[in-house]
């Protein structure tokens, strides 16, 4: 019903930038908040940054805040995640989601994309 397709991992070094990118298309109108998560291995999926599709309101989990920022193209159903001062710890697979309405926890939401690597080398 909503098909996510995020792109712009790789590598980079500590200190380093990256910005992902996230398409959303089909029944976009159900959505309400677009979000990004990172899984490491082992480790259980995390919310990294959420935002009403609006634009309204955003959220940012304490390790990110004041390095990551969460933006989006409205009329274009692009979502992005622009990483800065990224760490070694950032590592993981991240993913793009959509929820029907406001949520940080996985379960909150509906749609997901594949995933892209990040990682960070010191």
């Amino acid at each position: 019903q909503v098909q996510l397709v995020e792109s712009g991992g790789g590598l980079v070094q500590a200190g380093g930038s990256l910005r992902l990118s996230c398409a959303a298309t089909g029944r976009t109108f159900s959505v309400y908040t677009m979000g990004w998560f990172r899984q490491a291995p082992g480790k259980e999926r995390e919310f990294v940054a959420g935002m009403s599709w609006s634009g309204g309101i955003t959220s940012y989990a304490d390790s990110v805040k004041g390095r990551f920022t969460i933006s989006r193209e409205y009329s274009k159903n692009l979502v992005f995640l622009q990483m800065n001062s990224l760490r070694p710890e950032d590592t993981a697979v991240y993913y793009c989601a959509a929820a029907p309405k406001w949520g940080t926890y996985s379960r909150d939401y509906s749609y997901w994309g594949q995933g892209t690597q990040v990682t960070v080398s010191s």
